[in-house]
């Protein structure tokens, strides 16, 4: 027998416990965006009117949508107890998301803001639990900051002077800008990935993306990106973009990249 609590919407949720079986159940609705639909089966009125009260203290009156059927299904012991405790505050941090029980195993989806957040809301709810139940995290980073990491670089070269980890004017120039995107970011770590063309020894690429990244490091920590939420890595030749076979090619290679860690 399976529950689930599930909340897709553009902000929030969804409640469901889902099962196949004749079941007394409000005709179909579909939420509006920012709405609350509340589906499944519970086993009597009171535990009904117990969650869609919890909703409703929680979101609103207006915004949570019955589609609660009452039908004699067995539960895990003090369920209802459970779920109340499950239906917290911090689940409006979760957009597009999902929260299923499936008998005592609990599973969360959806999109968060930063790491903190996806890590805390998973702990907060394994916390409101007994060790039966097991927690699945599937919460995730929302992509509005790598997206807006990318549009800042706007996929434009980072530049050095030739052989050397000594950033250009028009590279430090891009820094600049990226360095103020990276301020909209604060409390997620960006990985800073340096890449190069084919040309010469791998081991030496290697060092060169390596101190080139480092080298931006550097330079946005004098711009004021605190050095310890920037990661460096260098991948040197491995990871080419384009070909390596004319000019064009390897400007594309010889790059610098920015990750939104995860």
């Amino acid at each position: 027998m399976r529950q689930s609590i599930f909340w897709p919407a553009v902000m929030p949720a969804l409640l469901s416990s889902s099962l196949h079986c004749a079941a007394q159940v409000p005709l179909p609705a579909t939420p509006k965006p920012g709405q609350i639909l509340v589906s499944g089966a519970v086993p009597d009125e009171a535990s009904k009117a117990a969650m869609l009260q919890r909703l409703r203290d929680l979101y609103g009156a207006d915004r949570v949508v019955d589609q609660l059927a009452v039908s004699p299904v067995a539960l895990p012991p003090n369920w209802n107890g459970y779920v109340q405790k499950l239906i917290q505050p911090n689940l409006k941090l979760i957009s597009k998301g999902e929260l299923k029980i499936d008998g005592t195993n609990v599973t969360v989806r959806g999109e968060v803001a930063n790491e903190a957040q996806r890590q805390q809301i998973a702990s907060d709810i394994a916390t409101s639990l007994n060790p039966t139940y097991t927690v699945n995290n599937g919460l995730r980073v929302s992509a509005a900051e790598q997206n807006l990491l990318d549009e800042t670089l706007a996929k434009r070269i980072i530049e050095f002077d030739s052989g050397k980890a000594t950033l250009t004017s028009s590279g430090k120039g891009i820094l600049d800008e990226m360095a103020a995107a990276l301020q909209k970011v604060k409390g997620k770590k960006v990985e800073v990935i340096g890449h190069t063309d084919n040309i010469g020894l791998r081991e030496s690429n290697l060092a060169l993306s390596q101190a080139r990244a480092e080298a931006v490091r550097t330079y946005l920590a004098e711009k004021g990106i605190a050095p310890e939420m920037v990661m460096v890595s260098g991948q040197g030749p491995d990871r080419p973009v384009a070909e390596n076979s004319n000019a064009e090619g390897r400007a594309r290679n010889r790059r610098i990249e920015f990750r939104v860690a995860q």
